[in-house]
């Protein structure tokens, strides 16, 4: 190898985002899940009450609410920046623009499914009509089926999929109904996991990232929860989320066995969080405990936006922006850790490998 040549390889090596749009080998990106990935669909669904949809949403990066939960951008728009791919649209807008005659066919560079609020199971926040990820997966077939979405380029394309926080929160509300125990919960949760895997490669899906759970207990609606504590996070959810977790990384590593010509990677969202709330002086975070926007106690009384609400004057020093999610800076700081980092983050390779095939 000459020294130029040395020299570029090692300007690539050096530049993930440089490295990605080198690569013409990703050509969309199809997300599911719940708020973590929503880019607007449960606004365009007007039966669903579980919405972002009003000020201050959105604003600092769009200037106007958009749907995401969050003040700017999510997880998946953060990736497919760093792929340079545009950002994917909702399934529900487009669906809604093709049936009005606004659009003509389904973009090339992916759709987004998710819905805030949902999870793996049927019956969670089933009362606020949000979008399961069943239907999510239902949403997709039917456009695989109807040859709406190239075949080639499903087979080509990034599988983002990140559910499951809900279900876990949900288990702990004084009302919920359930007579499954933890471990029985997290079982069912799991049988879900397997059946949406087994569903998307049917379809085509071969690149797979699956992003383990957050620690859930530490988000600041749990003042919502009568047992739950607000002096530190609440153990039992986080105990519960942690064995979702380590299960679902036993899932991801058979994959590629399981599944002929697939790859997959875990991302390790809970220790790459637990990282900011430990060190958060480090991360640039002055509060990793508060929502920035919200009322009462810890901020998660009240959701963001509703009437009487009260917001930070520095968003980016604080990680959650409202009761339940993180702030943009938070999910930047994460995709960054997701998409060039070491195996503590993701594993067995980073999303920057599986975008570009760099290590395959």
């Amino acid at each position: 190898m000459s020294s130029m040549d040395l020299l570029v390889t090692l300007l690539l090596l050096a530049s993930p985002v440089a490295l990605a749009k080198s690569s013409p080998s990703l050509p969309a990106i199809f997300t599911f899940g719940d708020s973590i990935f929503d880019a607007g669909n449960n606004h365009f669904n007007k039966n669903c009450t579980a919405q972002a949809d009003f000020p201050p949403y959105g604003s600092s990066f769009f200037h106007q609410p958009t749907g995401r939960f969050t003040n700017g951008r999510t997880v998946a728009d953060f990736i497919s920046q760093f792929i340079g791919l545009p950002l994917q649209k909702p399934f529900l807008e487009l669906h809604i623009q093709i049936m009005n005659g606004t659009l003509k066919r389904f973009p090339s560079n992916g759709i987004n499914f998710a819905s805030a609020g949902s999870g793996f199971l049927l019956d969670t926040n089933k009362d606020m009509r949000v979008t399961p990820i069943q239907t999510q997966l239902q949403q997709f077939q039917t456009l695989v089926e109807q040859n709406k979405i190239e075949k080639s380029i499903i087979q080509e394309s990034l599988f983002l999929l990140e559910s499951g926080s809900n279900d876990i929160f949900n288990y702990f509300l004084p009302f919920q109904t359930t007579t499954l125990s933890p471990d029985d919960y997290v079982d069912s949760m799991l049988t879900q996991v397997n059946k949406t895997i087994d569903q998307i490669y049917k379809l085509g899906a071969r690149r797979i990232a699956i992003f383990s759970l957050g620690p859930v207990g530490c988000v600041p609606a749990r003042a919502l929860l009568p047992n739950a504590p607000t002096n530190k996070c609440f153990g039992k959810m986080n105990v519960m989320a942690k064995k979702y977790n380590r299960r679902l990384e036993d899932i991801v590593n058979i994959i590629p066995t399981k599944y002929p010509g697939s790859i997959a990677v875990f991302g390790a969202v809970y220790a790459i969080t637990h990282r900011f709330q430990t060190y958060p002086a480090r991360y640039g975070f002055s509060d990793v405990s508060n929502a920035c926007c919200g009322g009462g106690t810890l901020g998660g009384l009240k959701q963001c936006g509703r009437e009487g609400y009260k917001i930070c004057n520095n968003p980016n020093e604080f990680m959650f922006w409202d009761f339940y999610h993180p702030t943009e800076r938070t999910y930047h700081l994460m995709s960054k850790a997701l998409w060039n980092g070491n195996k503590n983050k993701i594993r067995p390779f980073n999303l920057m490998a599986l975008a570009t095939n760099f290590t395959f």
